[in-house]
Parts: structure tokens; sequence; C-alpha cells
């Protein structure tokens, strides 16, 4: 079991690297070992490429090798026909005789029949090593597929003395609280995600990019709520680097042409956030503010994270943090003169 370990935390690891352009496909990573030497290792392509199973056999360099082989896989292969071929099927004419799985996939096309067509070829299969690892590893596609919703991240940064925005500020830019080093690390966090929220006041005070500037991957879809159309062209998030939505109760008379429109009842926000993504295939989404918008989510209790930086700084007045209730911290970072601490709810 220690060996089996071993390698399925590399698969782990490989399952990380495709996560920002697997989506909407789990980001699964997969490990083949042959009499204890790694002999084939892959990860999920873009959407629409070859899954981890597909990427592992074919990086072997010796294919003979593959019936004395056994795959370590962090999600269950796949037994039905999308973009493409099943994944089961491959191993099986490979020739792998033995197969470890992590954990089981909830989608209902596969939900055991991967593993069920394996061993019915005569593989043995081993599930759930490193199970809960594994969970976590896939838990926005677990979320989507067991609550139909995306996984959904509050993220801010407040002072010692408990604000997250300035009362007042001269000019339309972010006055910040976290440092160089924190900021970097949330634009790692939007490469990894599918889309990023903010609300109308949180465009006209900060004009903000929303995307990855301080780290190579992928721009979320940016979402921004304007009910009275006061965000025009002007403003950075129109820009069309991105797809765009405006969440909105009306349609403008003069459409931005870079700009989705979603009609939504802002009496019912958080629901009608996740509705959105769920049309767009968006299956995560970070919550960047500012506060009104953060505690809708937390009144609601309609959260799976929150991502708090806490600064040595102090205002003496400002804008209050949104204040969590009913959670558990999950973990707690130095990063400098930042402290990031990560809470999860308590169900």
């Amino acid at each position: 079991m220690i060996t089996d370990e071993k390698y399925m935390q590399r698969a782990l690891q490989l399952s990380q690297i495709g996560l920002p352009y697997a989506i909407p496909n789990p980001s699964v990573g997969a490990v083949l070992v042959c009499k204890d030497t790694i002999i084939g290792e892959g990860f999920t392509s873009a959407f629409g490429g070859n899954h981890a199973e597909v990427n592992a056999i074919r990086s072997v360099q010796n294919p003979e090798l593959l019936s004395e082989s056994t795959l370590y896989v962090t999600l269950e292969p796949c037994n039905h026909f999308g973009k493409t071929p099943p994944c089961s099927h491959l191993i099986v004419e490979s020739g792998i005789k033995k197969v470890v799985v992590g954990c089981t996939d909830p989608f209902v096309e596969v939900a055991g029949k991967g593993i069920e067509h394996l061993r019915n070829h005569g593989i043995e299969v081993i599930v759930g090593v490193l199970g809960k690892e594994c969970i976590e590893s896939h838990r926005r596609f677990f979320t989507q597929q067991t609550k139909n919703r995306p996984y959904i991240i509050l993220k801010w940064a407040e002072t010692a003395d408990g604000f997250i925005a300035p009362a007042e500020k001269d000019t339309k830019q972010p006055v910040w609280i976290s440092n160089q080093y924190s900021l970097q690390l949330t634009h790692k966090w939007r490469s990894e995600e599918a889309a990023i929220l903010v609300g109308t006041n949180t465009v006209l005070q900060d004009n903000p990019y929303l995307t990855t500037r301080n780290w190579y991957g992928k721009n979320p879809t940016r979402l921004y709520i304007d009910f009275s159309h006061k965000i025009d062209e002007k403003f950075a998030i129109t820009n069309g680097i991105a797809p765009t939505i405006c969440l909105t109760e009306s349609l403008p008379k003069n459409p931005i042409p870079a700009v989705i429109y979603e009609l939504i009842d802002k009496n019912k926000l958080p629901s009608e956030v996740a509705r959105v993504c769920l049309k767009h295939g968006l299956q995560s989404i970070i919550i960047e503010g500012g506060t009104t918008v953060l505690e809708q989510f937390i009144q609601a209790n309609y959260w799976d994270e929150a991502r708090v930086f806490f600064s040595n700084i102090r205002w003496k007045n400002g804008i209050k943090a949104p204040q969590l209730t009913n959670f558990a911290i999950e973990k707690r970072l130095t990063i400098e003169d930042n402290f990031l601490t990560i809470f999860q709810p308590n169900l």
C-alpha cells in the first residue's frame, strides 16, 4: 500500500499541471509503473484532447512493458464515447493487468462502469488509494456533478483592523492590502478557475482587468454585476481580452460588443450566478468582492472555500470586510507580511 500511495501521489501532482486547461473535464493524473520504475506519465489535455490515461500510455517508449505494468490514475477511467473514445477500452487493449484508482467518477455515464469494464476483462482493480486526496483534487468536477453548481471560492484581503477597502478614493485604481507575492498567488488562482466575479462598485472604484497578468496561464471568464448599466467601454473589464459576462436585470440600449449579457434576478444572486455559470460551462468561480457581493454568498451558505489575506496594515476606517459564519480553518500560510487563511464551511 505504501508503494501504491507513492505513485498515486505522483499522479496527483500531474493532475494539478493540467488543471487550468482541462475544464470542464476533471484534470486527471496517470502514472505507469513497471518493476518499481515509472515508464509513462500523463495528465488530461485541454478540453477535447486526450485524457490522462491515453497520454500516459502513449508516452511509454517500450510498449511491450505495458503487460507487466500497473496504471495509477486519480479518477476512474471513463467507459463512454464523448469527445474521445473510452479510456477503459484502451487500457484493456494495451495489455495492462492492474489498475489502481484514486476515486470513482460521479458522472452518470461512468459511475463505476469503467471499473466494471476493466474487471470484466480480467484486470485487477484497486480503488480508494489516497481517495480523500483524489476527491479533493477533483473537487470542482465533483461539486458540479453532485450539487449541480460550480465550485465557489470567496476571496478577499483585509487590514489588521478588519477593512477590505477605503471609504473614499481619489483614483480608479485598487488600493493594495496584500503584498506582491500574495498578488501573484491570486493571479495563479485565477488561472486555475473557470470564472471570476466582481460587483458594480468594484469595477467603478478599481477598474480591474481580472486577468492573469502576473502569472502564466489562461484568463478566467469575467463576470460582473451591473443592474443600472453604469459600466461602459472605458472600463478594462470590457476590453475583450477574456470572455466577459454582464449580470443584469435588463438589456442596455447600447450593448458593449465584447460583453455577453445575462438577465438575472438580483434577489437570488448566489443561485443566479451558479445558473449562469452552468449555462456557460463554467465549473468553478472566484468571488472577488466587494463586501456586499461576498456577504450574499456567505449569508446564503453558498460557498465551498474562502481564501483571505490578512495584512499588518491598519486603516482605522473604511469599508468593513465580510464576516464568515459557521466555518472551519483548513490551512494557514505566511507570505512575508501577509497571513493567508483558507476557510471551509461547516456542513
